[in-house]
């Protein structure tokens, strides 16, 4: 049908509104399970120290003579245990003219870009804890790091050997504790995650700390995998896990119930990390903070700004299973 002459179309009108949703859709994720259920503590130095400790191996003759004098036990020293404090910030600045138009949905206010950058910094801190990257004091010129999860978890260890490199733990300290001194080495090859490796991994954990972890934190590859499970006795259950305000399926294992997080922001996605959430803490030098920054012009500019070290209480209460196809 031919439109009559003359009809006043929208092709050619100069006047129109434009039609912006007042809304900004952003389905980018940010969720930090680790950083979740870590327990905090305060730091007051640039390095932050604890105390770890172990029971003397059982003694199976451990009969004494009646009436003897009875002779004293050695008595081994706690092993103290450090990392250091890392800082990680994230900063916006805006200008006037900037903040004063009108964009959709508030884009060009301070608050929302400060809200924006603080879940990015979370998820920086999120792979800076699962880091394979061991502490370092720092310099002047060099910023000092935290040592990531893979550097202090050595005894209770699943990896693949045989590669070239094969794999391997991080190195003891005179103690015969790791100390986040060294990262561990990650085996060129790598293998798909098995029921028979998340087995291994439980019972070591139980075996050395009389105790199962609480979490496993896994790549969404590895969560189906382990979803997938179909061996004699495995069973699965759902739970809403209040701390990590998730639904999460929980493996129900010879030790204990283990609940399955998928976690996508993992410095490396082959890692599988067991965890007791009592002995992980996040230590706070300067906790999560905005800082106005000296104003030198018409702009505004803000700091988000936190100092932190993780410490793993005792190593022998989590464990990993690595070099997975996750």
């Amino acid at each position: 049908m031919t439109v009559p002459s003359n009809t006043y179309q929208t092709y050619t009108q100069t006047n129109i509104r434009e039609d912006l949703s007042n809304l900004i859709f952003n389905v980018d994720p940010f969720k930090t399970p680790i950083l979740n259920m870590t327990k905090k503590n305060r730091a007051t130095q640039g390095y932050h120290e604890w105390d770890t400790d172990s029971l003397a191996a059982q003694n199976l003759s451990n009969a004494q003579v009646e009436g003897d004098d009875p002779t004293s036990q050695v008595l081994t020293p706690t092993a103290r245990m450090g990392n250091y404090v890392q800082t990680s910030n994230k900063v916006v600045q805006l200008s006037g003219k900037g903040q004063a138009v009108v964009a959709a949905g508030g884009s060009n206010k301070m608050g929302y870009q400060l809200m924006k950058k603080s879940k990015e910094l979370k998820r920086d801190i999120e792979g800076i804890l699962t880091y394979n990257s061991a502490k370092s004091a720092g310099n002047s010129t060099t910023a000092s790091k935290t040592g990531g999860l893979p550097c202090w978890l050595y005894t209770n260890t699943v990896f693949q050997t045989g590669g070239s490199p094969s794999g391997a733990n991080p190195s003891l300290n005179a103690n015969g504790w790791t100390d986040g001194t060294s990262p561990r080495t990650y085996n060129s090859a790598l293998a798909a995650l098995t029921e028979a490796m998340v087995k291994s991994v439980l019972q070591k954990i139980y075996t050395s700390s009389g105790d199962s972890p609480e979490y496993a934190v896994v790549s969404p590859v590895n969560k189906q995998i382990i979803s997938g499970f179909a061996g004699p006795g495995t069973r699965f259950i759902e739970v809403e896990d209040k701390t990590l305000k998730t639904a999460v399926d929980v493996y129900q294992s010879d030790f204990g119930d283990v609940k399955i997080i998928p976690d996508i922001f993992l410095a490396q996605s082959k890692d599988c990390f067991f965890l007791n959430p009592d002995y992980l803490r996040v230590a706070y030098l300067r906790p999560f903070q905005t800082i106005p920054l000296a104003k030198t012009g018409d702009s505004d500019k803000k700091m988000l700004l936190v100092d932190y070290a993780l410490e793993v209480g005792n190593e022998h209460a989590h464990g990993l299973v690595t070099d997975t196809t996750g």
